[in-house]
């Protein structure tokens, strides 16, 4: 008698660990079994010195309803922007972290370094920084460390490609306007490039240093037809110069080159560089490790070398240009 309790015993307690078994099994993977059910959507605040939200902005958006994510119900991303005042940029990051968001989206250098100075607890994802590790945003792009990591861009790398570029679609390129702000960094660095690549291509860069919006608005409508051949804008967005810099093409009916295709929807006559949206999409799949629970410190920062060429055609004919054919061939896009 003793016997068969003592058998019934065991196959129950057999029973019970195969039904165990099976319950982790059958368990989503990774998950929690004692954590509460989250009751509201992830707070993501994308942070810009731009006018609203941006083409990485969208591609964020994009990215996340790929994998699976339903915006409202899951997440929602609110934007603060400060109009090309790259001053206002701590303040609007303290608020984000005031309002408590899981995680800031930055993008452009200032952005995101701004970010880094007010949280060191809030994970933060860039897209479209130059030069992360030079600014001090990261350690190393393999692990990048702090509470940071994101999607690096060639701009920088790409800048003496944009002056050629630019000079193949206008063959008579001689002078071109290159207005920056003074104190940026990577606006430096950009100048010095440019520079370099100037005069191997015979081509006399204009350099204008601004250090205001007010100097960039007067510097950029005092340029008058005849002094320069073109324009070719910086980084977006700081002082607004991108926006003086796009005044110009109608104003002046100067022919402008800029990093992409944003500003040549816009009225721009071309744009070359990495594809904005892409630098969002790919900083979704960023934000969704993080979501899940990785620490930014181990997630490898990426570099987007998705390039996008695109002229304006319906521009180039309102300034009277003549664009090689070989250039018009070499585009991925033309705006009609």
């Amino acid at each position: 008698m003793r016997y068969r309790t003592t058998t019934g015993l065991l196959v129950a307690l057999a029973i019970l660990v195969v039904l165990v078994v099976v319950a982790l099994i059958l368990a989503p993977s990774g998950a929690d079994l004692r954590a509460p059910k989250r009751t509201r959507p992830f707070l993501i605040g994308a942070l810009n010195d731009s006018w609203g939200p941006t083409p990485q902005v969208a591609g964020l958006r994009d990215g996340l309803l790929e994998l699976g994510y339903r915006e409202s119900e899951q997440f929602v991303i609110g934007v603060r922007f400060t109009r090309g005042d790259l001053a206002a940029l701590p303040a609007a990051a303290r608020q984000l972290v005031q309002d408590g968001v899981d995680v800031i989206f930055a993008d452009h250098d200032d952005a995101a370094k701004a970010a880094q100075q007010v949280t060191t607890q809030v994970p933060i994802v860039f897209a479209m920084v130059g030069d992360p590790v030079g600014l001090g945003l990261i350690h190393t792009f393999a692990h990048p460390g702090g509470n940071i990591t994101g999607v690096a861009d060639l701009h920088l790398e790409l800048g003496p490609k944009r002056l050629e570029v630019f000079r193949e679609i206008v063959p008579n390129l001689h002078r071109v306007l290159f207005p920056y702000y003074a104190t940026d960094v990577y606006a430096k660095a950009e100048a010095r490039e440019l520079r370099i690549a100037a005069r191997r291509l015979g081509i006399e860069l204009v350099e204008r240093a601004l250090h205001s919006q007010e100097e960039a608005q007067a510097a950029l409508a005092a340029v008058q037809r005849g002094e320069v051949d073109g324009i070719l804008a910086p980084r977006c967005c700081a002082l607004n110069i991108s926006g003086f810099v796009l005044e110009a093409t109608s104003r002046l009916g100067m022919p402008t080159m800029f990093e992409g295709a944003f500003w040549v929807e816009r009225g721009a006559l071309a744009g070359y560089g990495q594809d904005l949206y892409v630098s969002g999409h790919m900083a979704a799949r960023l934000v969704d490790k993080i979501l899940k629970g990785a620490s930014p410190a181990e997630i490898p920062v990426e570099v987007n070398a998705k390039l996008e060429y695109v002229i304006n055609v319906k521009v180039a004919n309102a300034l009277g240009l003549t664009i090689p054919r070989d250039a018009l061939y070499r585009a991925d896009r033309l705006i009609q």
